[in-house]
């Protein structure tokens, strides 16, 4: 195993990924061992303090196992049209509800 002039960069963004997505060192080892990941749990936090090197197939395990956990995160969604109620209804009112909404993508028809 040789210098990877990438490493020091790779480390940095993965460090700064989790660390904005708040996930612990250990929940990321454990989904990084999840995936076949054999670097230990203290190797990885060493890692990720810049006082080991990983071969980059481990590194790219890292990386995958970090991007899984983020996409996991529950993330502030755009509403659609149709999420809002119609301009009569308004929420809580005698007549929330009398003026219908128009089906659209995962909207069923009141039978």
């Amino acid at each position: 195993m040789g210098f990877d002039p990438n490493e020091p960069e790779q480390r940095r963004r993965l460090r700064a990924a989790i660390k904005a997505a708040d996930i612990p060192v250990s929940e990321l080892w454990l989904k990084y061992f999840s995936l076949s990941g054999d670097a230990g749990e203290y190797e990885v936090e060493a890692y990720l303090q810049g006082l080991l090197s990983l071969p980059p197939v481990q590194r790219d395990l890292l990386a995958l196992a970090a991007n899984e956990l983020i996409d996991d995160l529950p993330r502030p969604r755009a509403p659609y049209s149709d999420d809002f109620p119609e301009s009569g209804d308004v929420p809580g009112s005698p007549t929330e509800g009398q003026g219908g909404r128009a089906e659209g993508p995962g909207r069923q028809a009141d039978d």
